[in-house]
């Protein structure tokens, strides 16, 4: 049965291998070596299709997907690398997909790779990945994050070059559908797909990994969650929307819907840790396609979608420890959207702003701005919007700073 099994995935792997590839923006430098490297991320997000594309141009490997209940209830891990190494010919690669689905398979990892293993594995649970890894592979692994297509990866997908009215006509389609790299690829229909993704991980990653019983709770939460983007939120609110018996109820299927990568929150910045932990949260999606196929709106609102992309991209940093984002609010309720921390040191203060063109929203968010920078001695501000690119000052009560102004687009393709 394994071997069947086995021979089924090497086809769906030959079939893979001669798909359309697009290069992802990762550091590929980490793979040049023999400790055990961790791709993590979202499902569908092209995980185990960077680790083939890397095999590919070593040579031979073997490779095992667990997403398959015949395999996870093996209890001998000996019989699939028996098997591996007669399908694939003794490999010194291997390649694992889903490896949090195997029991102990850190155990597993860790004695193949003292047994002279090459080893790539991926992951779709955050939290599973980081508990094991810690405990038993320490300072035997590396991490790689594979996320949904960026902006510079979605247009990749372009044989020719694009002019900055097409570019900006992409970013239209890239707000509104997401990366998903699969229905951007083979022109699926994105509702359909996404709609099904986004069931599937939290019926599948959730739902049944954790035996959750109050399953419409669970609906709830993330039904409640999608349509309310960019929004604040506590837990309390939470547990009464979503008719939860408790708080401890409702911070528990927001960690698993963060660990599954569908969403994640950010805190609220204070300088004093009880206060950070304490206030309210704001909630983002690691997918504007999710927002496209699951929200309930009557009307798209392009100002948090354009705030979700921002906070995607300073997550994907934070996860790769460039530094801490957060946002900030006053007494007044004056509010900027992403505070960016470096060690003991705010290095900038960042608000997302579609339509700039109203004096009174302009004046608004510089003001906000100018607050917040003088209470947290930063004076790198960038007011991220639709066209508008500018450099201005601005004063407020004798306080004066420039303001940056850059769109969208150009601040995606131009992050460093």
């Amino acid at each position: 049965m394994i071997r069947d099994i086995l021979l089924i995935q090497k086809r769906e792997l030959e079939n893979k291998s001669g798909e359309v590839f697009i290069e992802r923006i990762v550091d590929y430098k980490k793979f040049n070596n023999d400790l055990i490297k961790i791709i993590t991320g979202p499902r569908r997000a092209g995980k185990s299709f960077l680790g083939i594309h890397v095999l590919n141009k070593i040579g031979n490997f073997g490779y095992v997907n667990f997403d398959d209940e015949n395999l996870i209830e093996l209890k001998d891990y000996n019989e699939i690398i028996t098997m591996v190494n007669s399908i694939y010919n003794n490999p010194k690669y291997l390649l694992f997909d889903e490896i949090q689905n195997l029991p102990k398979w850190e155990l597993f990892v860790n004695r193949l790779k003292r047994q002279g293993f090459n080893l790539i594995i991926t992951g779709s649970n955050s939290n599973l990945l980081s508990k094991e890894l810690s405990t038993h592979l320490t300072g035997r692994y590396l991490s790689i994050n594979v996320f949904p297509f960026s902006f510079k990866e979605y247009l990749k997908l372009e044989t020719k070059e694009l002019t900055d009215n097409e570019i900006q006509e992409k970013l239209f389609m890239y707000l509104t559908f997401g990366g998903y790299p699969e229905p951007a690829i083979k022109k699926i229909d994105y509702k359909e797909y996404l709609n099904t993704l986004f069931n599937s991980i939290v019926y599948k990653d959730i739902v049944k990994r954790y035996n959750i019983r109050f399953i419409s709770g669970m609906d709830n939460l993330a039904s409640y969650l999608i349509s309310n983007i960019a929004k604040e939120f506590s837990y309390n609110t939470l547990a009464q929307i979503t008719k939860c018996k408790s708080v401890h109820t409702i911070e528990k299927y927001l960690s698993y819907l963060e660990e599954a990568f569908i969403f994640f929150k950010i805190n609220r910045f204070s300088f004093k840790l009880k206060e950070q932990i304490c206030s309210c949260k704001k909630i983002y999606c690691i997918d504007n396609g999710f927002i496209y196929a699951k929200a309930f709106k009557l009307s798209m609102d392009i100002g948090r979608l354009y705030e979700n992309i921002v906070a995607i991209n300073l997550k994907i940093d934070e996860l790769n420890d460039k530094y801490k984002i957060y946002y900030w609010k006053n007494l007044q309720q004056e509010e900027v959207d992403f505070i960016i921390k470096h060690g003991i040191e705010i290095i900038q203060l960042v608000q997302v702003c579609y339509d700039i063109t109203s004096i009174k929203t302009k004046e608004r968010e510089e003001r906000a701005l100018i607050k917040a920078s003088q209470e947290l001695k930063c004076d790198n501000l960038l007011i991220i919007t639709e066209n508008y690119e500018n450099e201005e000052d601005f004063e407020w009560f004798n306080i004066k700073r420039k303001i940056k102004f850059i769109p969208l687009w150009k601040w995606l393709l131009n992050k460093k």
